[in-house]
């Protein structure tokens, strides 16, 4: 039996390769229909004119502090936690028009599609947190721990955003087409709001703070606080992803790989038969 198994080394090049050809093929199609990307890149710095100027004149930095820096973090978790929606569209548009079939009728790996997919996603991450920070600067935002903090802010990002592409990959593959996909967008957009992203959580009510405080985007957002040294980091009794915030991010971003790596794998395979 076990002569009729592929080794796992071979089995991993197979999918590491087919992978990468697939992200290849998504980063190809931005470059041919560059309007979508333009638009991803604006998105960004529209975000922090919008909340940094009309916002911040109206809303009070917990323990003092510039409202621009307490609302950066929180504007990077909300460009990080849209992994959701564009690996969804993305995904949800192939299978529609038949480019999954295709795929499975091709001797690829099966793993390879989902990963082509996360794996250019993350790429596309890097240029939208690139324009987040660049804009973040103009508007008066810095970080103040260094190097290394700062570095491994941003690390957890893109490792949050990564898990968060998977959510994604099963989710346009259980919808059934792309018009369904664009109608769930703004269903996730709450996620980002019911958190302690643009305001702390204090005010909220019980049922609500609790909701938020325990939503991996609040976690993502106080991390990013605590390693850059912006103001709004929580202390004193607060619940533990506030906390801990660093370990809720490494936690969730566990727990969202275990759970969607396995039922996106099994989701793309069933939808062939």
């Amino acid at each position: 039996m076990t002569a009729l198994t592929p080794p796992i080394g071979p089995r991993l090049r197979w999918t590491f390769t087919d992978g990468l050809t697939l992200v290849g093929r998504e980063l190809g199609r931005l470059r041919q229909d560059p309007g979508e990307l333009v638009a991803a890149l604006i998105f960004p710095a529209i975000m922090v004119v919008l909340f940094g100027y009309v916002f911040g004149s109206a809303i009070q930095v917990p323990g003092g502090g510039d409202y621009r820096e307490y609302l950066m973090p929180g504007l990077f978790s909300m460009v990080t936690f849209s992994a959701v929606m564009g690996v969804m569209t993305r995904v949800a548009t192939d299978a529609s028009r038949g480019v999954m079939d295709r795929f499975r009728s091709m001797p690829m790996a099966r793993l390879a599609v989902p990963f082509g997919q996360t794996g250019a996603d993350s790429l596309i991450g890097l240029p939208l947190l690139a324009i987040m920070v660049g804009a973040g600067l103009l508007v008066g935002w810095q970080p103040h721990r260094g190097l290394i903090p700062t570095a491994g802010a941003f690390l957890l990002m893109m490792l949050l955003r990564y898990a968060l592409s998977w959510v994604g990959v099963y989710v346009g593959l259980a919808v059934k087409n792309d018009q369904v996909a664009d109608a769930m967008v703004p269903l996730f957009l709450p996620f980002t709001m019911l958190s302690n992203s643009f305001v702390p959580t204090d005010g909220m009510p019980g049922w609500l703070r609790f909701l938020a405080d325990w939503n991996p985007v609040s976690a993502i957002t106080a991390a990013s606080r605590e390693l850059f040294g912006n103001p709004g980091v929580t202390s004193g009794d607060v619940a533990w992803p506030l906390a801990h915030p660093v370990a809720a991010v490494l936690l969730w971003s566990a727990a969202l790989l275990v759970v969607f790596v396995p039922l996106s794998v099994r989701t793309y395979k069933r939808r062939g038969r």
